[in-house]
C-alpha cells in the first residue's frame, strides 16, 4: 500500500525461536537433542552419532543454494553421514515425522509463558495486516505447527509458514527473504521483520525492510553493535506495533 510517495508497512514477518516462542536457544538445543537422540538409538544408532548427522544435515540447509528444496539438502547431507539408504533411510526419515507430531512437544517445557505473542499475532491480524511466520526452515511443517501450539497459535494465524519442505534457502541468506517477497507478492519496503537475532533477522534491512528486534532473548553471537536498530523488550514492540493503524 502507497502513501502518497511513500509505501507503507502492510505485513509483518515473525520470527518464532526466541521471539514468539520465548525460550533460548541453548536451552531448546539441550532439550530437543536430548529427546531426538533417543529416537535413533530406538533404531540401534548411537545417539552421538546421530545427532553430529543432524548437525551436518542443519549446515547444508544453511548453505543450501536454491537448487533443491532443504528438506531433500537435508536428508541427502544426513544419509550420507551416516551411510545409510533404501528402506533403512526411509525407516528414518518416517521416525523423524513421528518425533516432530509426539515426543517433540516435551520440548515445551524449554518455554516461558506469555500471552503478548498470542495476543498480539492475533490483533495485528484484526487490523489487517498480513501475516508471515519468517522461522529459519530447518524444520519440517509439523514440528512448526508444534511450536505454534506451545504459544497458543495455529497455522491458521499466518498467510505464510516457512519450513524446510517449502523453502530452498535459509538465514541469514538475503535469498530466504526474496523467495518470501516473492511468495506473498509484497516489495521488501511494505514489509516489517520482526526477530531476535542482529544477523539472522535484521539483515533484511539491506533490501529495504524495516526491522523490530526483540532482546528478551536475543542471540547475538557476533556480539553486534544494535544502537542503530529498533529494538526493545517483547512489551516494547506490542507497544508499537499497536500504534499502528488499521488497513481495514
Amino acid at each position: 500500500m502507497k502513501k502518497g510517495n511513500t509505501i507503507m508497512i502492510d505485513t509483518i514477518m515473525f520470527d518464532l525461536d526466541g521471539t514468539l516462542a520465548r525460550f533460548t536457544q541453548a536451552d531448546f538445543i539441550k532439550v530437543y537433542f536430548a529427546e531426538i537422540g533417543k529416537v535413533f538409538v530406538r533404531m540401534g544408532f548411537e545417539a552421538e552419532t546421530s545427532v553430529k548427522a543432524v548437525w551436518y544435515g542443519t549446515k547444508a540447509m544453511v548453505l543450501n543454494d536454491g537448487t533443491m528444496t532443504n528438506t531433500k539438502r537435508f536428508w541427502s547431507a544426513f544419509a550420507e553421514f551416516m551411510g545409510i539408504e533404501g528402506e533403512r533411510f526411509e525407516a528414518v526419515e518416517a521416525a523423524c515425522d513421528s518425533f516432530y507430531t509426539n515426543e517433540f512437544n516435551l520440548v515445551k517445557t524449554v518455554v516461558r509463558p506469555s500471552d503478548i505473542p498470542k495476543r498480539l499475532v492475533r490483533a495485528m491480524a484484526a487490523k489487517g495486516y498480513d501475516l508471515v511466520l519468517a522461522t529459519n526452515p530447518l524444520f519440517p511443517p509439523c514440528a512448526v505447527d508444534s511450536r505454534l501450539g506451545w504459544i497458543g497459535l495455529e497455522k491458521h494465524d499466518f498467510r505464510l509458514i516457512t519450513h524446510y519442505e517449502n523453502s530452498t534457502f535459509c538465514k541469514p541468506n538475503l535469498d530466504y527473504y526474496r523467495e518470501i517477497f516473492t511468495k506473498i507478492g509484497k516489495s521488501p519496503e511494505s514489509c516489517l521483520m520482526v526477530g531476535n537475532n542482529p544477523t539472522e533477522d535484521m539483515c533484511v534491512s539491506a533490501l529495504g525492510t524495516e526491522t523490530f528486534l526483540v532482546t528478551d532473548f536475543m542471540e547475538n553471537e557476533t556480539e553486534l553493535d544494535i544502537s542503530s536498530i529498533k529494538h526493545g523488550s517483547i512489551e516494547d514492540l506490542e507497544e508499537y506495533l499497536m500504534a499502528f493503524p488499521p488497513q481495514r
